[in-house]
C-alpha cells in the first residue's frame, strides 16, 4: 500500500470508529446538534488529550506522523478493540506495543488483622 493510500485508509478508519459512539457513551454532556453521527473530532481530541487541528489533519490524511503514545491515547478515546488497535498502528506505520498483563494482586493472609496494629 502506498503511502498516501495508508493515510486515507487510516483517515476512514478514523471516522467510522468516531462515528459508531455518542457523546453519552463516553461521559461527555450533550452538546448541541450537529450534522454527523457520532462524536465529533474536538470530542476525541478532548478523550485523547490532543489537539484538534492535529487530530483533523488525521482524519484528512494529511502527512503526519503520530507516535505511540498519542495512538494509543485515540485507541482509548475510541474504546477501540484490540484488533482494531492493532489495524490503527499498522496503519499509522507502527507496530502495537506489547502490552504486559496486568499483575494480579495478592491478599495477604493477614489482611484482616492489619487495622488492630
Amino acid at each position: 500500500m502506498e503511502e498516501s493510500e495508508r493515510r486515507q485508509a487510516l483517515a476512514a478508519f478514523l471516522r467510522t470508529r468516531r462515528a459508531r459512539l455518542s457523546q453519552a457513551e463516553v461521559g461527555l454532556p450533550a452538546r448541541s446538534r450537529h450534522r454527523t453521527p457520532g462524536l465529533r473530532r474536538e470530542d476525541v481530541a478532548e478523550l485523547a488529550n490532543i489537539g484538534v487541528s492535529w487530530y483533523t489533519l488525521l482524519e484528512q490524511g494529511k502527512d503526519v506522523h503520530p507516535s505511540k503514545p498519542v495512538l494509543e491515547s485515540i485507541a482509548q478515546a475510541l474504546r477501540l478493540t484490540h484488533a482494531e488497535e492493532k489495524y490503527l498502528f499498522l496503519l499509522a506505520g507502527h507496530t502495537l506495543p506489547v502490552k504486559a498483563p496486568p499483575e494480579e494482586e495478592e491478599v495477604p493472609q493477614n489482611y484482616g488483622a492489619w487495622w488492630m496494629c
